[in-house]
């Protein structure tokens, strides 16, 4: 451990796992609001999925600074005003009248959304080493996997009984009554003697620091192609459950609980494993769960004429098993690449891996989404790059450690 010694790691892990939570739920939560929504807003589909993609797009453009801010003005200060930015953002949402202000307030959301997940990855290679960083890094992990479980079927709830608003205000209420704990309870883990200037200039430096390092790519890849191949799934969601499942809107679960589900397994898996083998062997074990689950799911798909439940959503839980495995180890191994620059990398991270996201949310799940085999192959093409390119970082790893 190396900073905030009498922080308690229970007290910390589900405190930065609900700050971690706005990203997935401010995405899910509206899934079941979809059809609602276009309704009273006189919007199509496409600019309905649009809400997925700018915020999306927001959330990668902002996370390039919410790291380097808090390398150098601290992690609380970040984190309280992002949290403020999104309550309001939220309130904006709730009191939209056009497609277009919703638009306008959703990329506020993104743009602030960010500061609790890149942010609190810093804080918590602040705090500790080794197996201890891998253990709550699951930690968080696990607790983190709740909202896109949870987030649709509160969604789905709510537009039983209320309009569609309602969602947007108990996001603003989220966040409010999460400020307050964060006032009382966050505490400063990046101390002003560890603070980097904050300058254009020096965020320059950074970032060429950053992408010169011939490994710090294909690790964040790895990482990124990992997570997509759900979120092919996942930002899909509205299609694949209503269309292709004959679902209604009370029965996004089928697809959130398996997925979300295996995620947290995994993450546990991931925690049990630290200290009793290496990271290679985490990862490896990680990929060969989720490309044995990737053949799985296009297996199905080719068998079955009609997707349903459960057969059509067992494949897509398995894969989350993996996933989860592999997310802890990968993101420590890749801030421990730059020490002295952790929230800059955790910020670069998350870029690659939400410009990603975004271009699967707004140009390919309208697609793909029209055929559950579309579906299933690019879940699987997704989770075979990032296959290579953690081969691809072995082979650099290995020549590093054979020339130093």
């Amino acid at each position: 451990m190396t900073a905030v010694t009498s922080h308690p790691r229970r007290l910390l892990a589900p405190l930065l796992a609900a700050l971690a939570m706005f990203g997935p739920f401010s995405i899910d939560t509206i899934f079941p609001a979809f059809p609602a929504i276009e309704a009273d807003l006189y919007a199509s589909p496409l600019a309905m999925q649009q809400t997925i993609s700018i915020y999306m797009i927001a959330y990668a453009c902002m996370s390039l600074l919410h790291g380097p801010l808090s390398d150098a003005l601290g992690r609380r200060r970040v984190i309280l005003v992002g949290v403020v930015v999104f309550s309001l953002a939220s309130i904006g949402c709730a009191r939209a009248g056009s497609i277009e202000t919703l638009l306008v307030f959703r990329a506020l959301q993104g743009m602030s959304a960010g500061a609790g997940l890149i942010v609190g990855r810093a804080i918590i290679r602040d705090c500790f080493d080794g197996v201890e960083a891998q253990k709550l890094m699951s930690t968080v992990s696990m607790i983190f996997g709740i909202a896109p479980a949870v987030a649709p079927i509160v969604g789905g709830w709510v537009i039983g009984f209320a309009r569609w608003p309602m969602i947007f205000w108990l996001l603003a209420g989220f966040a409010l009554a999460l400020w307050l704990v964060c006032v009382r309870l966050l505490p400063e883990t990046h101390p002003r003697a560890r603070r980097l200037p904050l300058s254009l200039r020096e965020l320059g430096v950074t970032w060429r620091l950053i992408a010169r390092d011939r490994a710090f790519l294909p690790l964040a890849l790895a990482g990124s192609l990992n997570f997509n191949a759900l979120w092919v799934y996942i930002s899909s969601a509205p299609a694949f459950v209503l269309d292709l499942l004959k679902l209604d809107a009370q029965h996004f679960a089928w697809l959130f609980v398996p997925a979300i589900s295996g995620m947290m397994f995994g993450a546990f898996l991931s925690g049990r494993m630290a200290g009793r083998m290496t990271a290679a062997a985490t990862v490896r074990l990680g990929y060969t769960i989720m490309l044995a689950a990737s053949a799985i799911n296009v297996l199905v798909t080719l068998l079955l004429p009609q997707p349903r439940v459960p057969w059509s959503v067992i494949p897509i839980g398995l894969h989350a098993i993996g996933i989860g495995m592999n997310f802890p180890t990968l993101t420590l191994l890749l801030l421990d690449r730059f020490p002295q620059h952790r929230g800059a990398v955790s910020s670069v991270q998350a870029f690659i891996s939400l410009v990603i996201s975004a271009t699967i949310a707004g140009l390919l799940a309208p697609v793909l989404s029209r055929h559950a085999g579309w579906l299933a192959g690019a879940a699987l093409a997704s989770t075979a790059l990032g296959a290579g390119m953690w081969l691809v970082f072995r082979r650099i790893a290995r020549t590093e450690s054979r020339s130093s």
